[in-house]
């Protein structure tokens, strides 16, 4: 079946249609304040940062506290290693038409970078020296039916990359080493009719310990999360019940702070105004999926993260008509006023991420007190370990 129109401004595809409302991004904020958002304890303070760039961001990957990368449309990406008192934007070369929907971090002077489009637009882009030279690693067919949403890592050499169906299969990519990419798609079970992903916040999949992934899917009759337990050899599919059903709804963005208690964000991305069945969570490894109270913010939630620590229930969830977070794991949400348009957000400990959106829009987002008892002195990447 032919892949549903796109509503975006620049790229084709299902997956495509979050980058629509980048069409029209809002005005960035003033630069050089700080704004408390003082309606529940805890609540973070919001800090604007210069990103030195206007193209929208669309995801955003904290190595720690200092070293932090984000990816945008234009080619570009931006590092900061002060942890965003300076950030440095700068266009991948030959890449301005490219829009990287992903970035994954891996030190101050090691990232990846995934374009999503169509065909020769799906790729996959390595530094190894801070951003100063890249590396193709990875380039789809040319093929208009092929379109890559999304990638995440276990450890800085093996990750894997989720892409929409083609022909009733996923052409799901991995690598061993952080060089070589191999398709094994023909291990996860077939797609639903006009299933895909989404490319708006690279947060599509989500890794957790040495071999568990989980992806999640919509634009088809059923929401559903595909998930992994030895490294993507087999799959198990279970449904998700936030608003789905069209070419347009699904789920997002999906997190885990464990190998057993997860998040999602989705809803219908070509609505913005109307309250929506917008998060679920999962208590058992993804197996079943159980609705949370909505974001305070209407339309679909485009990223969604844990804030990282024991045990901990924090998390905030972001799209194009607000972002909030919640100390309980969405029984209870606090908006964060004034805060729009922003699509991407992570974090690097219990006490600091980040959120990205249009305009080249970047804020800090500091936690006083969440609850959590150790801070983050190295990189994010403790995972290199086998099955949790």
């Amino acid at each position: 079946m032919p892949r549903p129109l796109s509503i975006a401004c620049m790229t084709s595809g299902l997956a495509a249609i979050a980058v629509s409302f980048a069409c029209s991004d809002g005005v960035a904020p003033s630069r050089g304040f700080a704004i408390d958002a003082r309606r529940a304890p805890s609540a973070p303070t919001l800090t604007p940062q210069e990103s030195g760039t206007t193209q929208r961001f669309f995801a955003v990957s904290p190595v720690n506290s200092r070293v932090v990368w984000a990816s945008a449309a234009g080619g570009t990406f931006a590092l900061t290693t002060d942890g965003g008192d300076t950030w440095r934007s700068r266009v991948v070369p030959g890449t301005a038409a490219l829009q990287f929907r992903d970035v994954e971090g891996v030190s101050a002077k090691v990232a990846y970078l995934l374009s999503a489009g169509t065909g020769l637009a799906n790729r996959i882009y390595k530094t190894e020296d801070g951003g100063n030279t890249w590396t193709l690693q990875f380039q789809a067919p040319d093929d208009e039916r092929y379109f890559y949403d999304c990638f995440d890592f276990w450890t800085p050499r093996r990750g894997i990359t989720f892409a929409d169906n083609v022909g009733g299969r996923f052409p799901v990519i991995k690598t061993i080493d952080g060089e070589n990419w191999r398709d094994i798609g023909g291990r996860l079970p077939p797609a639903q009719e006009g299933e895909a992903g989404f490319a708006a916040s690279g947060t599509c999949v989500a890794t957790q310990g040495g071999q568990r992934a989980w992806i999640g899917t919509g634009g088809a009759a059923e929401a559903r999360v595909f998930a992994t337990a030895d490294g993507g050899n087999t799959w198990k599919v279970s449904t998700a019940p936030v608003t789905h059903g069209t070419p347009s709804s699904g789920v997002v963005s999906i997190a885990f702070r464990d190998h057993r208690h997860g998040i999602l964000g989705g809803g219908d991305v070509g609505v913005s105004t109307t309250p929506q069945n917008n998060v679920a969570r999962s208590r058992n490894g993804g197996k079943t999926w159980q609705l949370t109270t909505p974001t305070p913010f209407t339309g679909a939630v485009f990223g969604i993260a844990y804030v990282p620590g024991h045990q901990s229930k924090t998390v905030v969830a972001t799209g194009p008509s607000g972002a909030a977070w919640s100390s309980d794991e969405g029984d209870t949400w606090s908006l964060l006023p004034g805060v729009n348009d922003f699509w991407g957000v992570a974090f690097a400990s219990h006490k600091v991420g980040w959120l990205v959106g249009g305009q080249g829009k970047i804020l800090k987002v500091s936690f006083r007190n969440s609850g959590n008892a150790r801070d983050d002195h190295g990189e994010n990447f403790n995972r290199d370990v086998g099955e949790d």
